[in-house]
């Protein structure tokens, strides 16, 4: 059944899930900062476009919110022309910003005490899970919203899962993050000692990869890595952001992060090099330069 879907954020992750969604059939109305975009997503999918992200949400079921960070999440939801002015009751608020737990449960209360239902849903999978429809979807709240609004969040996603009360989305998406810090960094140690070693890469990572060393980031990373290329993915400027989220909140529950805290200092390195935009994979460039 169709029903009036917002949609604001329409960067490399927000722009094709928002194209998804209206796919499915539903009416999108879209927002996004820079305007030319929303433009060309309404030239490319079914929709139409707001001049601000109050207007998009006026009379919308179900409005999606894909942005940078903590303040631009503030500005998009509680702002002068924020969706908080417009939104209606009943409605149900869906963010798949990666942003940190706190704001994720204010905005929560907020929707508690204002009639809405609210969902921090922050999504993994990058660029290529955004373009593909095949996102996973970490999410916290409560299970009515999540009942009513799954099958919207399905348009975009291959696994979601509702992990708890507010803010839960957003802790379980740090855990992602911190897994992957590890594993890249390893990957990465790995690749270049294997090369100073002299062996073909390829063929030992051909036979390694069925083996317990298996991960996403092996699969899907190492003939870029191979080949110093660096352009695949999430950025480092992102992962850095994610980073300190999950170190912030690390300091909030007493739970130690040594690995993480020295990668993220490696990935410091990476943007000091120019690497502000290379993706995290990036990682082993700091070893063989």
């Amino acid at each position: 059944m169709s029903c009036n879907v917002a949609f604001i954020g329409l960067g490399v992750m927000g722009y094709p899930m928002a194209g998804y969604i209206s796919k499915a059939g539903h009416n999108v109305t879209v927002y996004n900062r820079t305007s030319s975009k929303a433009d060309k997503w309404v030239a490319e999918f079914k929709g139409s476009k707001a001049n601000t992200p109050a207007e998009a949400a006026e009379g919308a079921e179900y409005i999606f919110t894909c942005v940078g960070n903590d303040n631009d999440l503030r500005e998009v939801t509680f702002g002068d022309n924020g969706i908080f002015k417009t939104i209606k009751k009943g409605a149900i608020y869906i963010d798949n910003t990666t942003a940190s737990a706190t704001i994720a449960r204010e905005i929560y209360e907020f929707a508690k005490k204002n009639g809405f239902g609210s969902l921090d849903a922050p999504v993994s999978g990058g660029q290529a899970g955004a373009e593909n429809g095949a996102l996973t979807v970490m999410i916290g709240g409560d299970q009515a919203d999540f009942d009513k609004a799954k099958d919207k969040i399905d348009c975009y996603s291959k696994k979601m899962k509702l992990l708890g009360g507010a803010g839960n989305g957003q802790l379980a998406k740090m855990v992602n993050q911190i897994c992957i810090a590890g594993l890249v960094q390893g990957l990465s140690e790995a690749i270049n000692f294997g090369k100073k070693a002299g062996l073909n890469m390829q063929d030992v990572i051909e036979v390694i990869s069925k083996g317990a060393a298996q991960s996403w980031q092996m699969e899907n990373r190492y003939k870029t890595m191979i080949d110093d290329q660096f352009e695949f993915g999430f950025a480092v400027d992102w992962m850095r952001k994610d980073l300190k989220i999950a170190m912030d909140e690390a300091k909030n529950n007493g739970s130690l992060l040594p690995v993480t805290e020295v990668v993220d200092k490696y990935y410091g390195e990476v943007q000091e090099m120019g690497g502000n935009r290379w993706d995290t994979s990036s990682l082993i460039r700091r070893l063989s330069k």
